[in-house]
């Protein structure tokens, strides 16, 4: 009995293949596949494309990575994508960058350990450039430990010495939502929910100082949690069950806002009746909470754009920091009427 014959492996479609198919130079398939140089008229153009496609002819990006100099790749090192908010911010990165007819590699980290290990990887993939969301008082380190390729960092509060960097105007827009609080509602007792990253002191913690010192109030009590939900409920528990329970609380994030909810209705109190709950950020999760949360927006589309615009530009290594102002949007967890928004 005759071994049967093993199956002949299946060469790749090559761009001459095309070519042959369609009855046109190599040449011509390379202007119809980049979209020129040189005009291809549209009857061959179709032809052309007929002949991609029913062969399924893949381009070699490894080969014209090579020969342009480029891997029209970026890399984005995420702090937590769990959270709402770097997980609108990387579909806003992506967005844009595909926009510009770049991929993104999104790598999701906790630790500096990780950030530093997800930007070897990331350099050693060639990226053509990296953006780091991170408020992590590390930041520093790892734009400088991302020197070799094109850097930026992403919802910075601050500047980081030597690179550029964009974020939220965090003092200001904390003392605007805690001065809606004062001048609006007329609290005067206002606790605050602060995330600790690490950070010795959080300018949202600052924002809320100065709103509170302007009107002649004391500080009000303040809770220090780890980010996310379950350090928002164990930091509500911890105001609630306080002497001075404030009237009101201002939390450094959604998450934290939403833990704090928890908190409160397992007190038996109710938002905004008993307790006022503002927060920052604005993420989707916030306007689908019960009763709503009073936020201070950030503007995620924009920095991101902002921030894809900047790595890939010529002059990215000139370093300095943008501040991007944030949007007061009212709800009902303030003590405000409900108002529809307008998408």
């Amino acid at each position: 009995m005759t071994a049967p014959r093993p199956a002949e492996s299946r060469r790749s479609v090559t761009r001459a293949d095309v070519a042959r198919y369609a009855g046109v130079s190599s040449a011509v398939v390379s202007y119809v596949i980049n979209n020129g140089p040189k005009p291809v008229a549209p009857a061959t153009a179709a032809r052309v494309r007929n002949a991609i496609d029913t062969l399924g002819y893949r381009p070699n990006l490894s080969a014209r990575a090579l020969k342009r100099g480029t891997t029209q790749m970026l890399g984005l090192v995420l702090h937590d994508s769990s959270n709402p908010f770097f997980a609108s911010l990387a579909l806003e990165i992506t967005d844009e960058a595909a926009r510009r007819g770049y991929v993104v590699l999104v790598i999701n980290s906790r630790s500096d350990v990780e950030e530093r290990r997800a930007l070897d990887d990331l350099v050693g993939r060639q990226v053509d450039g990296v953006i780091v969301a991170s408020t992590r008082p590390e930041a520093f380190g790892l734009m400088h430990h991302a020197s070799s390729v094109p850097a930026v960092l992403i919802d910075s509060a601050a500047p980081v010495p030597g690179y550029p960097s964009l974020g939220p105007d965090t003092l200001i827009a904390a003392r605007t939502v805690v001065d809606h609080l004062i001048e609006v509602h007329g609290h005067t007792s206002i606790g605050m929910l602060v995330g600790n990253d690490g950070a010795d002191v959080d300018s949202r913690e600052m924002g809320w100082q100065d709103a509170l010192r302007a009107a002649g109030l004391p500080d009000g009590p303040i809770a220090r949690v780890p980010f996310g939900r379950e350090g928002g409920y164990a930091g509500g528990r911890r105001l609630l069950g306080a002497r001075n329970r404030p009237t009101a609380v201002f939390a450094s994030s959604d998450l934290l806002a939403v833990g704090l909810l928890k908190a409160i209705r397992e007190h038996g109190l109710a938002v905004p009746d008993d307790i006022a709950v503002v927060s920052f950020d604005g993420t989707k999760e916030s306007e689908y909470c019960t009763p709503p949360l009073t936020v201070v927006r950030q503007p995620i589309r924009e920095m991101a754009i902002r921030a894809v615009t900047r790595v890939l530009a010529d002059d990215v290594a000139a370093g300095g920091h943008e501040k991007f102002a944030m949007e007061l949007v009212v709800r009902e967890s303030c003590g405000c009427p409900q108002v529809k928004e307008v998408e």
